[in-house]
């Protein structure tokens, strides 16, 4: 777990507030690809709860897992009572009860790469199936995007994560799919994309950045001196492109 994983909870409010909640779409993709009801799931690095409400309303009766209690608190504020919630890192969860659903949303990039996948392997049921989804988020105008690269520069080259196995972003399977296909423990491994077009205010755009954690790793006065000069930069609205690339894995029996 990177100080980066950690660095989420000093935004809690403000990731509630400015990170956008997940499509019906989503559930639909995960419940169909896993052909029958799904009644227990457990979330690695939930968060403030933004995709576990989604599953948790479609009467999932989820375990939320973040390490961090602020993001947790956040979380518990929000979510309906079928939630359980854990304090707990990914890596320090131990094999006990088995779940018809793992899942990670925009998280899976912050676990240990050693033995990710047999750890995932002894939470899920035979059968049982994995999910991770994320994407980043694309100011839509190449112009935008260029001034906002420019106003960036001084304090910050790029707020993106790069590829956690070096997977080049034109492969045609990206990670986590690109280690889910050669992990021993699943099969049928898929990769989908929702796409989805986001409009933001200029503040609601720099909120959003707010909670990226390139910028929270700046110093404070770095941080605040980049958001303004970025906010100078940026149009009163703007499209953000924010597709959600799903990849899917199933337990082997």
């Amino acid at each position: 777990m990177s100080v980066r994983a950690l660095s989420f909870g000093v935004v809690a409010e403000a990731y509630e507030r400015f990170r956008p909640g997940y499509p019906e779409e989503l559930f639909d993709l995960v419940l169909a690809y896993a052909g029958r009801p799904l009644r227990t799931a457990l979330e690695i690095g939930a968060g403030t709860g933004k995709a576990t409400r989604l599953f948790a309303r479609h009467g999932v009766a989820v375990t939320a897992t973040d390490p961090d209690p602020a993001m947790l608190a956040e979380l518990r504020r929000q979510v309906p009572a079928n939630v359980t919630t854990v304090r707990a890192a990914f890596e320090d969860l131990r094999p006990g009860e088995r779940y018809g659903l793992v899942y990670a949303a925009a998280a899976l990039h912050w676990t240990s790469p050693d033995g990710r996948w047999s750890r995932v392997a002894a939470l899920l049921e035979p059968g049982g199936v994995f999910a991770s989804c994320g994407g980043p988020y694309q100011l839509a105008d190449p112009a935008v995007e260029k001034a906002v690269h420019a106003a960036r520069a001084p304090f910050l080259d790029s707020d993106e994560i790069p590829s956690p196995d070096g997977t080049p972003p034109e492969h045609e399977m990206q990670w986590p799919g690109t280690e889910l296909l050669r992990a021993e423990w699943f099969t049928d491994v898929r990769q989908s994309v929702i796409k989805r077009r986001l409009t933001m205010t200029a503040a609601e755009y720099v909120g959003h950045l707010s909670t990226v954690s390139a910028y929270l790793q700046l110093p404070a006065a770095d941080r605040e001196q980049v958001f303004g000069q970025v906010l100078r930069v940026l149009p009163e609205t703007v499209d953000i492109v924010a597709d959600i690339v799903v990849h899917l894995a199933r337990r082997r029996p």
